[in-house]
């Protein structure tokens, strides 16, 4: 299924920008857009988890690593049945995680410090057993993807609204200004609020407590509320277990939120916990 959605993001993305050319430059514009809409597919798919881990500053660690890390990470693989994906810290203060990467063979963990200075060993588990869960469902690829291609159509949406100003392009207005964004957020709510559900019963299946995803959510909602990550942006925000970006559930953004709400996924935490 994860790499049905990653084909139908690039087949998207490749429409898209051909559209857009041919609307700035015809036939020449749509085949100069055909080829950049390829290269930034391929590009995704190779180097989407390094930039992504670049943007953050992650620093990788090895087993050597004193914080308990890799050590929880190393155990979840084993008890998960994965390859060990490579494990980061993050130089924020701001709890959050997220795991990235094409394939459970070139994944990679990574965790804000702050989570690491917040949450209790077993929390730290419930975390990195959900991060493990996307690697085990494949969504990591998708995830990573995703937010290149909403960059991209974030940068696509800037060009056409500038250059309709020119040309006087109404299309080109209501498509740059209105709809790319649109576009941009139900990409991501799609691939995003479904998944972290899955992801929520996975980790809890796979430690064997839920509860320890469930404190581990609600002070991580809680801080996300009292500050954004330092380098949070809307184009990955999809790809951390909570919105880094603040919460949005009291506002009509929500309706365009890349996290389903956290008190959705604690009662469903509850609800499996009363099954295990």
């Amino acid at each position: 299924m994860g790499v049905t959605k990653t084909f139908i993001l690039m087949t998207g993305l490749m429409v898209i920008f051909m559209f857009v050319g041919e609307l700035l430059g015809g036939v020449d514009g749509m085949k100069t857009a055909f080829i950049l809409a390829c290269g930034i597919n391929l590009f995704s798919y190779f180097f989407s988890d390094k930039l992504v881990l670049a943007h953050y500053k992650a620093q990788r660690v090895t087993e050597d690593d004193r914080t308990g890390l890799y050590q929880i990470v190393r155990r979840l693989a084993t008890q998960a049945n994965l390859p060990m994906p490579k494990v980061y810290i993050i130089p924020d203060k701001v709890p959050n995680a997220f795991a990235t990467g094409r394939n459970p063979s070139h994944a990679a963990v990574a965790a804000n410090q702050g989570l690491l200075d917040l949450l209790s060993k077993e929390e730290i588990e419930g975390v990195l057993a959900h991060e493990m869960s996307h690697v085990k469902h494949r969504d990591i690829l998708i995830g990573s993807i995703a937010a290149i291609l909403v960059s991209a159509i974030t940068y696509i949406s800037r060009i056409s609204s500038q250059s309709s100003k020119n040309r006087r392009n109404a299309l080109l207005v209501i498509f740059g200004v209105i709809l790319m964004p649109i576009a941009a957020s139900i990409i991501q709510m799609t691939i995003s609020r479904t998944r972290e559900f899955a992801a929520d019963e996975g980790a809890a299946r796979l430690t064997g407590h839920p509860e320890w995803l469930m404190s581990a959510l609600s002070k991580l909602d809680n801080m996300s509320k009292q500050m954004p990550m330092q380098r949070a942006t809307p184009e990955t925000a999809h790809m951390f277990i909570v919105n880094p970006l603040g919460n949005l559930s009291k506002s009509l953004a929500a309706l365009f939120s890349t996290h389903p709400s956290t008190e959705k996924r604690i009662a469903r935490l509850a609800e499996l916990k009363k099954g295990l």
